[in-house]
């Protein structure tokens, strides 16, 4: 199969010879290793790539990936990082609109009439950078002889991929992980791996977060040997009995390569005290027996108590071939018969935030010390939860909230604010993926990678369908996927209020500030298990609460803190005290987007956000609504949210 540019203009493809998202679990040949966190089957390509900038398609050379390529005039470039941050292209924030709004004249394909395929639309856009990247490595010798797939685990926005000169494969969705077999061509010396990075595709109208526009491999990039026998996939099923005291161990695990020897299966309590031990033989699926767990510890923000399970797969000899460590935690969430969200049998409330993965030198491209330091500021100012806006964080983020007692919102990457909303109204008239069949694959995938990649964190007691998104027979499809294979956590999502008339549980509310004109399918019986609004004013939050509510309500984004903001804070949590079907809301948002440069004139180091870098169309300082600076440093804001989230820890 060779590279085809045409399938930047189709929503229809989204992947080619992608593997199949799977767990993100660790993989090690011993114990030594996972000890010492280092496993013999990972090979890290981070560092200096060659590097070549195209301003559109049809400057790029498109031979770039052969073998013999001559690399005369290509730069270098730091991988991971963002591409208009190494000096190469436009920085670019922007908010609502699209960015090439009043520049160039698109439509989603197939959403206007069913008909505009809107060919040539990115393939020939003027618009569309592209990165070129080279890389040339050995592979390192412990990895040889073996099954070797790459794994990309971020790249802005459509990547096809390349090794020794044979296409390898396209992918799309830009904040999940994206994996591929080297196998056939790669070589123990010598190998050239090629990347073409296009700024903009048909993902671009999934991907209208309100950001700043990047573009480039902004997160890792590994070779991951596979063993003779590998666990591909695991799926832990902890669940709790009535009584809140008993819990249940489930496991099922997805194996491939040579179908011979044994999976011991271990699972251990914090003391470490054995509650699962068992032995089955290899098998291309290996589905362990329920294993009941009495006095079971239960994990929340107060106890986040993790139990440590182990895997070995084992050859016929009893050799240890790999070792699968994985924490996992029981606990229940569910709706009462009064819409009342409970956690453990315990009304949930949620103190929470919305966090964009940002550094101020590196943009998105974070490191795990910004990670581990928000969660230190989310322990120090009584935040307990946290929406990953607007969508997947990098992998270790998971981790460190399952640690940590940090309820999540795992987001969809997936927001099309400019296909539904106009000058602030409410117009879908070119809305995707809306109910346009041509998409509804490529939002289904968004969802599935999602859940397949973090489905076993405790830490994540919903997911959410996406952001700003509006809704339609599609987002549908999403919902019901997630409610086919997990049945343990909610799923949220917002955009469906845009469809249902709440004059009787709301008065006071102008239904054209949220319905379009002329009314639309009412959505809100098949989407969402809660109630949620954005920046719904405690007013007309309480009059729904008075209202018989038939959903438990929440704010997945309020208070909105740009500039002197958070002082009205203390009138949405007065009503946590007097609706238990109210349980909190996330702030817009927890850090500044802003870059950190050196002024020009005085030499200092200073912080630029939104128009600060001679980008238009630009929403300027909008980039600035977080209760940290961009260098993490609090706001004064950040006083308000300790006083007020610490009344209900």
């Amino acid at each position: 199969m060779d590279a085809d540019i045409k399938w930047l203009d189709d929503p229809e493809v989204f992947r080619v010879n992608q593997l199949p998202a799977h767990s993100d679990h660790h993989y090690y040949g011993n114990y030594a290793e996972w000890a010492h966190h280092r496993s013999r089957f990972v090979q890290s390509l981070d560092g200096q790539w060659q590097f070549r900038f195209a301003q559109n398609p049809q400057e790029r050379p498109a031979d770039f990936y052969a073998v013999d390529h001559d690399c005369a005039d290509f730069g270098t470039i730091a991988v991971p990082s963002e591409i208009e941050l190494s000096d190469y292209a436009q920085n670019n924030y922007i908010n609502t609109l699209i960015p090439w709004e009043g520049k160039i004249y698109r439509r989603p394909a197939y959403a206007v009439d069913g008909q505009n395929k809107e060919e040539g639309s990115f393939s020939t856009g003027a618009d569309n950078t592209v990165g070129l990247y080279r890389k040339e490595f050995d592979l390192d010798p412990a990895l040889r002889g073996q099954q070797i797939r790459v794994r990309f685990a971020g790249v802005e926005r459509a990547v096809y991929l390349w090794l020794n000169g044979h296409f390898i494969g396209y992918a799309e969705d830009s904040f999940t992980p994206s994996e591929f077999d080297l196998t056939p061509y790669i070589q123990d010396e010598g190998n050239v791996m090629a990347v073409e990075v296009f700024k903009h595709s048909t993902a671009s109208w999934l991907e209208d977060q309100d950001m700043f526009r990047f573009s480039g491999i902004f997160r890792s990039v590994d070779l991951l040997a596979q063993p003779v026998t590998h666990v591909e996939d695991l799926t832990i099923r902890p669940t709790v009995d009535d009584d809140y005291h008993t819990g249940r161990f489930n496991l099922e695990l997805q194996l491939a390569g040579e179908q011979a020897g044994t999976v011991h299966v271990i699972a251990k309590d914090a003391d470490g005290r054995v509650i699962v031990d068992q032995t089955k033989p290899v098998a291309a699926k290996v589905q362990l027996d329920e294993t009941a767990v009495a006095d079971v510890h239960l994990w929340d923000n107060h106890h986040p108590y993790l139990y440590q399970l182990l895997v070995e797969v084992k050859d016929e000899t009893g050799h240890l071939l790999e070792l699968v460590p994985y924490r996992f935690g029981f606990r229940r969430i569910e709706i009462s018969p009064d819409h009342v969200v409970l956690l453990n049998g315990q009304r949930l409330i949620i103190n929470g935030v919305n966090r964009h993965e940002w550094d101020a030198q590196r943009g998105r491209s974070v490191t795990m010390a910004d990670m581990e330091k928000d969660i230190q500021t989310f322990k120090e100012n009584n935040i307990n939860a946290v929406r990953t806006c607007h969508y997947p964080d990098q992998l270790p983020w998971y981790s460190l909230c399952d640690d940590n007692g940090i309820y999540m919102m795992a987001e969809n990457n997936l927001e099309s604010h400019a296909t539904w909303q106009k000058m602030g109204r409410v117009a879908p008239s070119y809305n995707v993926p809306g109910s346009v069949p041509q998409w509804k694959e490529a939002v289904v995938d968004r969802a599935r990678t999602n859940y397949e990649t973090f489905k076993n964190h405790p830490a994540i007691l919903f997911w959410s369908l996406g952001n700003e998104s509006f809704v339609g027979d599609d987002m549908v499809a999403m919902q019901e996927f997630y409610k086919a294979h997990d049945d343990s956590r909610l799923v949220h999502y917002e955009g469906v209020c845009h469809t249902h008339d709440y004059s009787e549980q709301i008065p006071s509310l102008d239904k054209a500030s949220y319905l379009p004109a002329g009314g639309t399918k009412d959505y809100r019986d098949q989407v969402s298990d809660v109630e949620s609004w954005m920046y719904l004013p405690p007013q007309q939050v309480e009059e729904y609460l008075q209202n018989n509510p038939d959903k438990p309500f929440m704010e997945c984004e309020y208070m909105h803190d740009m500039g002197n903001s958070c002082g009205g804070m203390g009138s949405y949590i007065e009503l946590l005290d007097k609706y238990p079907q109210y349980f909190g809301g996330f702030i817009w948002d927890f850090i500044d987007q802003a870059l950190q440069v050196k002024d020009p004139v005085s030499g200092k180091l200073v912080m630029r956000y939104g128009g600060d870098f001679d980008d238009r169309h630009s929403d300027y300082e909008f980039s600035g609504d977080g209760l940290m600076f961009a260098d993490r440093t609090p706001k004064p804001a950040m006083q308000e949210v300790r006083y007020y989230y610490g009344l209900h820890k």
